[in-house]
């Protein structure tokens, strides 16, 4: 997502964040918010050029999409939250049409099933303890900002990522890049 996004989504992050206390919420730094399309978990390193050629045959024949990035939720809901998220979509069911493509293609990578609906977000923290009065104000914080535009952008490639946990959280490198509607 481009860096204009990215700030906005932040300074809300940043609103929820003096909502609760300290360590009630891991925080999704920014430089890891991304969208994701599959998550495989361990795919054997012998198996990663078929995994790309997978990726690869889905992307070439969809085009670049739309996307834009709006409001908080949380799952599995406001009540009880786990995780506080934006939403990333298209409003057209493109994304969600190359997810179950892309999830028919790599199925076999995959560790664990598909989940079972699809729901194009950002992850903005994963919820560790909070009390009632923590989780009202930021129910009513998301529904105050419902609505916000965080910006858009024009989605042109899908990258395989792998990610490593470690005491001081995942850590990302880029395995591939994908253009979308590559030939």
């Amino acid at each position: 997502m481009p860096e204009t996004v990215r700030k906005e989504i932040i300074r809300t992050q940043q609103e929820l964040q003096r909502l609760v206390s300290p360590t009630a919420i891991r925080w999704t730094k920014p430089e890891q918010f991304h969208l994701t399309l599959r998550f495989l978990g361990d795919v054997p390193v012998e198996r990663v050029p078929a995994l790309q050629e997978a990726v690869n045959t889905v992307c070439s024949g969809e085009p670049a999409l739309p996307l834009r990035a709006q409001g908080v939720g949380f799952f599995p809901n406001a009540r009880s939250p786990r995780v506080i998220w934006t939403g990333v979509n298209d409003g057209e069911e493109r994304l969600a049409a190359l997810q179950k493509k892309m999830e028919d293609a790599v199925q076999s990578f995959a560790e664990q099933p598909a989940a079972e609906k699809f729901a194009g977000h950002v992850t903005l923290g994963r919820v560790k303890f909070l009390n009632r009065p923590e989780i009202e104000k930021l129910a009513a914080h998301a529904r105050a900002v419902k609505d916000r535009l965080f910006g858009a952008w024009l989605a042109n490639e899908v990258e395989i990522i792998q990610s490593r946990l470690s005491s001081a959280g995942a850590e990302h490198s880029l395995l591939a890049s994908i253009h979308l509607a590559a030939r």
